[in-house]
């Protein structure tokens, strides 16, 4: 029997991996304000800028793919180094850039360094974590995005009166300092008990698994269950000969009836993260409430600070409330407070779009209206995103199954992202928030539908949730693989 108790250790751990996701918040926070100015400063167009804000995400599905052959080759926590070393580099070439290109260039590095950190910290989280904590400690990541969105919109403000040539660069550069603090911090981390079982390597899995558990007995029944419950193919390979061979094969090509429905709930709710339009709304809040007949740059970055800070209190309560209440209730009250929240954002654009003389109230409700939409994202979407990718898949497919679906994550924010701007302006801010309105009403039945409980399942648990009548008769389904 596992104890309800946190280890302080696995805390730890899960908030040392969990501070690699502060790079994309930092970056999505920073560039809401710095895009203005670039483009003012290098004269840039809206194209540009566009391609600039996307190109991150776009680019960061190629280390959210690689991300899962990776961690399976080289171990959980060396990717965690991998990823922020990745991002280092991107973070220096931004701030020293001379022009947009070398900007783009910076961008594309440091998005693929985003995609291995995404895919990799809830991963580590959820295999280091206890069954009845797992679901606080596995949506950390998006904790630290919510910070890092909010330390964005901080530095903006900040930096808002320093000369343009200066400001957007010291902005950009101070992303370089959590990419280091997380490559220090790596040192204090132990390797993924469950890798390290793969690998064939028990006896370290055992010392990992004592240092996580509050008792040697809880750390025994932990390591037997692995062990007991570790896919049977894997024997086929020897010990330690596996390298996340076969595993797309398994996922594509001869799937069972269990990891299809697990395939489809990932890629699923990955892509309705990102298609409910949440990080673009943050990136281009600014230009949003242009639009509503805000001008001033102080107060434009300072509506932002509020919008984080409403973003950050929401996540952590979801957080705190994920392993007592479900994922499920919480993704739905979340995704269709969004639907609503998106209604009231398209109604009050559309009134302030066809005023001339911006009435105050209908300002106020587009701030309110997108505080609640950034807040109950962070109630569902936001965290449960990263608990269900991490979780639900068996062990041997664990790491690239949860690789695919994030990596979907990112092309569906990257092509919302660099569409944006060019959408609303054929539509309007009103109508594409309308669109997105629509997009979380279907969201919502597709989670009722598709997304089962998983709250207190271990991870060799977790397969029987998407196990139905008949598909024992399924020939290809082995009960043993998890």
């Amino acid at each position: 029997m596992e104890s309800t108790r946190l280890n302080r250790y696995t805390l730890l751990c899960a908030l040392l991996a969990s501070t690699n996701s502060i790079l994309l918040g930092y970056d999505i926070g920073i560039m809401s304000g710095a895009a203005i100015l670039i483009r003012e400063n290098l004269k840039i167009s809206r194209l540009q800028e566009e391609i600039l804000v996307g190109s991150l995400n776009v680019c960061s599905l190629i280390g959210s793919l690689a991300a899962g052959k990776t961690s399976d080759s080289i171990g959980r926590r060396y990717t965690i180094v991998l990823s922020a070393t990745t991002f280092l580099f991107g973070a220096i070439f931004m701030s020293l850039a001379p022009s947009f290109l070398f900007i783009l260039i910076g961008r594309i590095v440091a998005g693929i360094g985003v995609g291995y950190a995404l895919m990799i910290s809830p991963l580590y989280a959820a295999e280091l974590s206890p069954a009845m904590t797992r679901g606080f400690l596995t949506s950390l990541p998006e904790l630290f995005i919510t910070i890092g969105i909010l330390i964005g919109y901080i530095v903006n403000y900040a930096l808002t009166d320093l000369p343009q040539n200066l400001g957007w660069r010291i902005m950009l550069a101070i992303s370089a300092l959590p990419a280091i603090g997380i490559g220090v911090g790596v040192i204090a981390m132990p390797e993924s008990p469950r890798w390290l079982v793969i690998k064939g390597r028990d006896s370290e899995a055992k010392t990992v698994l004592l240092s996580l558990s509050t008792t040697p007995q809880e750390a025994e029944l932990r390591l037997q269950e692995i062990i007991t419950n570790k896919d049977a193919s894997l024997s086929a390979h020897g010990p330690g000969n596996w390298h996340g061979q076969g595993v797309w094969k398994e996922l594509f090509i001869r799937p069972t009836k269990p990891v299809k429905r697990m395939l489809i709930s990932a890629i699923g709710i990955n892509f309705f993260m990102q298609a409910s339009g949440n990080d673009a709304v943050i990136y281009y809040s600014p230009e949003v409430f242009k639009a509503a007949g805000i001008h001033d740059k102080k107060k434009l970055f300072g509506v932002n600070v509020i919008m984080g800070l409403s973003k950050s209190s929401f996540v952590l309560l979801s957080a705190l409330y994920l392993d007592k209440f479900g994922r499920r209730p919480l993704l739905l009250i979340g995704s269709f407070g969004m639907m609503v929240s998106l209604l009231g954002l398209g109604l009050g654009s559309k009134i302030l779009d066809g005023s001339i003389k911006k009435p105050v109230w209908a300002v106020v409700v587009c701030i309110v209206a997108v505080c609640a939409d950034v807040s109950f994202f962070s109630i569902g979407l936001g965290p449960i995103t990263w608990v269900y990718s991490s979780e639900i898949f068996p062990m041997r497919l664990r790491a690239q199954g949860s690789s695919i679906a994030i990596s979907v994550n990112r092309l569906v924010s990257g092509v919302v992202s660099m569409t944006f701007l060019s959408i609303s302006r054929k539509i309007t801010f009103g109508g594409i928030f309308f669109v997105l309105a629509g997009i979380m009403g279907v969201a919502t039945g597709f989670f009722y539908v598709f997304m089962p409980e998983t709250k207190g399942k271990t991870l060799e648990e977790m397969e029987n949730l998407f196990v139905e009548d008949g598909d024992n008769d399924d020939k290809g389904v082995n009960k043993e693989v998890v």
